[in-house]
Parts: structure tokens; C-alpha cells; sequence
């Protein structure tokens, strides 16, 4: 017997009564010229324009950061003749591009016939990271080429896969230094505008040593370090990677107080010791399976008592929700492993792992993480 169709709600019916009014041609016509209707069709034009154009603003962006154009007028504004001269470019392709960042908010008309910075155009030429992190989006695209070839055949191949060898690798422990290289960069630039959010919104002052799991070549660490004298602090990553985290904590001067250990966190038991563990950007790139073994290992490495604390981007944060399930789910896709995740999600997933008093942290930013802490209860 086949199952009885459920009944459409209420807002089933309104929401197929709105599809079809705002699909209609006419109707659409009639709200861009009611004046009542006119402001909020010409946003909902403005968002879905957005949408289509949003590679070419993305490419604008990537051209200013490949010509060094913030760095250039955080010296001062400029006029158009010597930044032609100075990103190499001629007169018409200068002017083209300033005024396509002018449009997106990277740079504003100054005095005298000069440019300077914009306001969005300041915040990024101080911010290592986030340059960094445009940078490495031109793989990203590359895999998005074909967005339903992407999701269709769920490739190993990628770009990102390439760049994050550790996604495909069957045993990653066995990356050899040069393997490693390109992303270990690239997580030691962005991890300190992660780093600063995290000790932000939990400070480690109460805890005796910390267990940094998946930590790269140890910035979170660095930083923890600094704010909290005392702090005794242990990375465990793949061993080509600990090994440039050895690197990192004498140049910081750090040393006698941290230990950078080599092995796999799926398959190799967790250094002992810490009473708190952290997990920065980790949780999100593997599948629920390889989550769970991941926490269960963390529990098992902490004391009763211990703390964990998971940072990194949530599925539907108010604010910021194509963060998570857009922008997280389509760039884990390409990396080839891994996926967003709402805090219900985790949750569920932490205390399948054993743990207790769950709760999330505020921080300033969610759009760029969110922190999620949990206990280890008594044996």
C-alpha cells in the first residue's frame, strides 16, 4: 500500500502561492514600478545580480591582491599615473580596476585627483591572512569549473585535494616535508586571525597545559603561548609537519615550554598530559566517522574533568549562514573530504564521543569561527 501523502501546512501553500507570483513576469514587472514594492525589488534584483557576479567580483579582488595594490596605497594615495607605474599596467587597465574596487568598497576617490584605500580595501592590507587565503582561492576555482561535474563524480583529483594532501592520503603520517609544504604556509598565515577569536572568547589562564591536535606548524600555539605565561603547550600533527613546528617554537622563543609530537590522530593514540585539548579547523574537514574516532581519541587523551574546545565555522550561524553550508560546503567538497556543521550537528557528535556540558563560546566574529566547548565527565 502506498503511504498516504502528508498534507501541505499553511506555509507549504503560502510559500508555492509567493513561488509562483515571484516567478511571474508580469508580476515582477509591476513591483519594479509600484512604489511601495520598488525598494524591495530593486534589493532582491541587487542580491540575485550579486549572485551571478559574484566570480567577477571575487577576480577583481584577486587581481588587486596579485598587483599588491593594498600594499601600494597603505603607503598613501596615489594618483592614477603612479599607480600605473607601480602595479604596471596601463593608464585604461589602471583606471578599470580602480574603478571596480571603487564599486566593491576597496578604494576611494582622495583629494588632488589621488586614490587611496576603501574601507573594506584597509581592512584586508592588515591582514596577512585573509591575502593569503584569496590567493590560494584561485585552486578553489579551478575545481568549481564544473560545479555539477564536482558534485556528480565527487572527484580525488582536485586542485584542493592537491593542495590538502593529507584529504586523500591513505596514510598521511607518510607525507614527506615537501608534501606538506604549500598548506602548512598557508595554515600558518591564517591561523592567527583564527588564533586571537578563540583566546578572545575562552582564555586559557585557568588550565595547566594544552594539547593543540591538527595545530600545523603551531601559530594557534604561538599565540597561546604569548597570552598565557606558564601555559605548558604540546602540538600533534603529521611528523613532517610537527617538524616545522619545532622550527617555529625556537624562533619564538618558546621552546622550553612546548613539544612538538609527529603521528596521525586517526590511527596513533594522543600525547597524555594536557587538560584541555584543541581542535582548530579540524572537526569539519572529515565525514561524521572520522569526526567521531577523532573526538573519541581527544576524550581519551584528556583527564576527568579535562576540557575540549572545537573552533571553527558552524553551519547556520545567524549572520552568516552561506558561510557554512555555501561557501564550507562546496570548498570541503573540492578538498575532498569533510563538511559543515550546525552546532546541533557537533553536539550530537561530542556526546556520542562521551562528553558532557556542552556549550558554545561567544566570539566577535562567527562568520569567520565559532567555539564550541565540552568536558570530559568523571570516569
Amino acid at each position: 500500500m502506498l503511504p498516504v501523502a502528508a498534507q501541505p501546512s499553511w506555509f507549504d501553500r503560502w510559500c508555492e502561492w509567493r513561488d509562483h507570483l515571484l516567478a511571474s513576469t508580469r508580476f515582477r514587472r509591476w513591483a519594479a514600478a509600484f512604489p511601495l514594492t520598488r525598494p524591495i525589488a530593486r534589493r532582491r534584483a541587487r542580491r540575485l545580480f550579486d549572485l551571478c557576479a559574484g566570480f567577477v567580483y571575487s577576480q577583481i579582488l584577486l587581481a588587486c591582491v596579485r598587483l599588491r595594490l593594498f600594499d601600494v596605497l597603505l603607503e598613501g594615495p596615489k594618483t592614477l599615473a603612479e599607480l600605473s607605474q607601480r602595479l604596471s599596467l596601463g593608464a585604461d587597465s589602471t583606471a578599470r580596476l580602480l574603478g571596480a574596487a571603487r564599486s566593491l568598497g576597496l578604494v576611494t576617490p582622495r583629494s588632488g585627483e589621488r586614490f587611496g584605500l576603501g574601507a573594506l580595501g584597509a581592512a584586508l592590507a592588515g591582514n596577512p591572512g585573509v591575502l593569503a587565503m584569496i590567493e590560494h582561492h584561485a585552486f578553489l576555482y579551478q575545481d568549481l569549473r564544473d560545479p555539477v561535474a564536482l558534485l556528480r563524480n565527487n572527484r580525488s583529483d582536485t586542485e584542493l585535494a592537491r593542495l590538502w594532501p593529507y584529504a586523500s592520503a591513505e596514510r598521511p603520517a607518510s607525507l614527506a616535508a615537501d608534501q606538506v609544504a604549500a598548506y602548512s604556509a598557508l595554515m600558518s598565515a591564517s591561523q592567527p586571525l583564527i588564533a586571537q577569536e578563540v583566546l578572545d572568547a575562552y582564555p586559557l589562564h585557568g588550565h595547566r597545559c594544552l594539547l593543540d591536535v591538527g595545530g600545523g606548524e603551531g601559530a594557534f600555539v604561538a599565540a597561546a603561548a604569548a597570552g598565557t605565561p606558564g601555559l605548558q603547550l604540546i602540538l600533534f600533527d603529521l611528523p613532517a609537519v610537527a617538524e616545522r613546528a619545532r622550527g617555529r617554537f625556537v624562533q619564538a622563543g618558546i621552546a622550553a615550554r612546548t613539544r612538538a609530537v609527529g603521528g596521525d590522530f586517526l590511527r596513533d593514540p594522543m600525547p597524555e598530559g594536557a587538560d584541555i585539548v584543541t581542535l582548530i579547523r579540524v572537526v569539519h574537514d572529515h565525514d561524521d566517522r572520522r569526526a567521531l574516532a577523532l573526538l573519541r581519541a581527544a576524550y581519551r587523551a584528556l583527564p576527568p574533568g579535562g576540557t575540549l574546545l572545537v573552533a571553527e565555522p558552524l553551519a547556520e550561524t545567524p549572520g552568516a549562514e552561506p558561510v557554512g553550508a555555501a561557501y564550507f560546503g562546496f570548498y570541503l567538497l573540492a578538498m575532498g573530504r569533510g563538511q559543515p556543521r550546525t552546532f546541533a550537528a557537533l553536539a550530537e557528535l561530542l556526546r556520542r564521543a562521551g562528553f558532557t556540558q556542552i556549550r558554545s563560546a561567544p566570539t566577535a566574529t562567527p562568520l569567520v569561527t565559532s567555539v564550541v566547548l565540552a568536558r570530559r565527565g568523571p570516569v
